[in-house]
């Protein structure tokens, strides 16, 4: 008798940053949590919805503290685990800083899976850690109804390298690191529809360290940094526009995507948290007339391990650019502008 080869795809609601709670949802449980004003020290906390708290301890010290966990939204465990790594590790790098060390965080239906399946899983985690040159220091493990796995990660950063998502300025263009249509194509894998070359192109895309933030937190013509992950495009610009008290102005036919973003798109793929988004601050976005629905959806497409998006000096914009490209990041482009105004508008 054979048996059916085990798809961690199927063991999950949903995969990936889809699993996020929707903005909505996560502002309600959110409000009247206490402020931190009573902290100076906290440089970063929940303020302005920013990608790590960031807590100083001297003139030129300051420790980043993130952590980021999912369920599968690939088959392949060492991917899995790979993917789960970089997208948390990325929190560190939007803020400018670099990694040092992180903790495991599992949960494991450990009477559905094999311990070498796990094992796989965990062992995807390390590589990734080792490629951004830090130890897995530790962790947590419970046994879960549902398979889930990632990272909480410290890095340091000096407090003037320090890149909010909430100080773009008017005049800054917009730059996005990576393809979108990450959770297009997880739609797609869960119904067997995305060939081996799909899954091949976005592991390629989700398991890319976003390295190049700690580089452009360097740069004093880069003002903002944020990565793109579960809310979209829009749901993640719409965060820099309320945080820099500024309207940001998306450019469709500059955004870089995946492969077959834009045919699965049109041909139904979507996730449900694609839709949630929407429903989320959709009445804060202005979009072109008459755009289709499927086209609405590649912006607030759920993205895991996602570009960064990066709020730079319009007269150092092309050079960023270039050199975000000598930096191995191929699908980078200026995608947008910041202006005066509030919100955010699609062009």
């Amino acid at each position: 008798m054979t048996t059916d080869p085990i798809r961690l795809s199927q063991l999950s609601h949903g995969g990936g940053c889809g699993c996020k709670l929707a903005p909505a949802v996560l502002r309600e449980l959110l409000a009247g949590q206490a402020a931190a004003q009573a902290f100076p020290q906290l440089l970063v906390g929940t303020e302005t919805a920013d990608d790590a708290a960031v807590w100083q301890v001297s003139d030129d010290l300051a420790v980043i503290a993130t952590t980021d966990f999912f369920m599968p939204m690939v088959d392949d465990p060492h991917a899995f685990g790979r993917i789960a790594a970089t997208n948390a590790i990325s929190d560190i790098y939007a803020m400018g800083g670099r990694p040092i060390m992180a903790l495991a965080i599992l949960g494991m239906p450990i009477d559905k899976l094999p311990a070498a399946m796990i094992r796989e899983i965990l062992e995807g985690g390390r590589a990734i850690c080792a490629e951004a040159g830090i130890p897995v220091a530790g962790g947590h493990s419970i046994d879960s109804p549902e398979p889930i796995y990632g990272l909480a990660v410290i890095g340091l950063v000096h407090p003037a390298r320090l890149r909010r998502n909430a100080d773009a300025k008017p005049g800054d263009a917009l730059i996005l690191t990576k393809g979108l249509g990450v959770g297009i194509y997880s739609a797609a894998i869960k119904k067997s529809a995305l060939d081996e070359a799909g899954i091949a192109e976005m592991i390629a895309s989700t398991t890319l360290l976003n390295k190049v933030g700690a580089d452009l937190a360097d740069d004093p013509a880069v003002h903002a940094i944020t990565d793109v992950t579960g809310f979209g495009i829009l749901g993640h610009g719409l965060e820099v526009a309320r945080g820099s008290n500024a309207r940001v102005v998306i450019e469709r036919a500059r955004l870089p995507f995946l492969t077959r973003a834009e045919e699965l798109a049109e041909a139904g793929f979507v996730t449900g948290a694609s839709h949630r988004n929407w429903a989320a601050y959709g009445a804060e976005v202005t979009l072109p007339e008459n755009l289709p629905d499927w086209q609405r959806h590649l912006l607030t497409d759920p993205q895991t391990s996602g570009g960064l998006l990066v709020a730079v000096a319009s007269d150092a914009a092309e050079a960023t650019l270039a050199g975000i490209h000598a930096a191995g990041y191929p699908l980078a482009a200026i995608v947008g502008r910041v202006e005066d105004g509030t919100g955010i508008t699609v062009i």
